[in-house]
């Protein structure tokens, strides 16, 4: 396990600082991408690449000459969440969450593929919030958006890289008390990390493209 590589976006807080701990208490190597450092990350990482926005058109450059030679595991977990309703719509806010939620995921793997071989794993954070099966309440417009199209890119991405033998995981986390949805949910981040690194331990070509809750339901798309 001393030899695993693990980059992960978003790593500088909530899920993300959590995945990063138990990687590093695993005796990963952890390459954290992140918009802001801190001392709790630079802890439990390797590297940290921070000042980036996961939704920049540079993000090549951002990234360039900074990322581990070898990759084997690379969990996009950068997000972000706003809250649109049909009487209070608004689509630069939409166009945001495309951009950080969906888009950056598929630009941050893209610049990772080169270091990833066969054997090798990308997992996409996502929402059960993206099912349109399991769309009961509406709102919410531009995350739903989002993660449906992050869903849709993931399940491509499995296709194109299967003869590789590079696996991907689409993974709900639960319902996880973070600062994006204020503290409230019903589970901790360090228990959503836990059961998402052994999602990601167990994950098979046969699974690839498969989306998860984080209690290893699987979801409706």
């Amino acid at each position: 396990m001393t030899n695993l590589s693990v980059v992960i976006t978003g790593a500088n807080r909530g899920i993300g600082l959590e995945l990063a701990k138990r990687y590093h208490e695993m005796g990963a190597m952890v390459t954290a991408i992140c918009r802001q450092s801190s001392p709790a990350l630079e802890a439990v990482t390797h590297s940290v690449i921070d000042g980036v926005d996961v939704s920049s058109e540079n993000l090549e450059a951002l990234l360039k000459g900074k990322l581990p030679k070898k990759i084997d595991i690379l969990i996009n977990n950068a997000g972000i969440l706003r809250n649109e309703s049909i009487g209070n719509m608004d689509f630069v806010q939409v166009q945001q969450q495309l951009n950080v939620n969906a888009v950056g995921p598929l630009r941050i793997s893209a610049a990772c593929l080169p270091f990833m071989s066969q054997g090798s794993k990308i997992a996409m954070i996502t929402s059960r919030m993206g099912s349109i099966a399991d769309n009961t309440s509406g709102g919410y417009y531009g995350y739903r958006m989002s993660k449906a199209a992050l869903n849709a890119g993931a399940v491509s991405l499995a296709r194109d890289l299967k003869h590789k033998g590079i696996s991907v995981g689409i993974y709900h986390p639960g319902f996880v008390q973070t600062d994006m949805v204020g503290g409230a949910g019903d589970i901790g981040p360090d228990v959503a990390a836990k059961r998402i690194e052994g999602l990601i331990s167990n994950l098979s070509l046969e699974q690839s493209g498969g989306f998860w809750h984080s209690n290893g339901q699987s979801l409706p798309w």
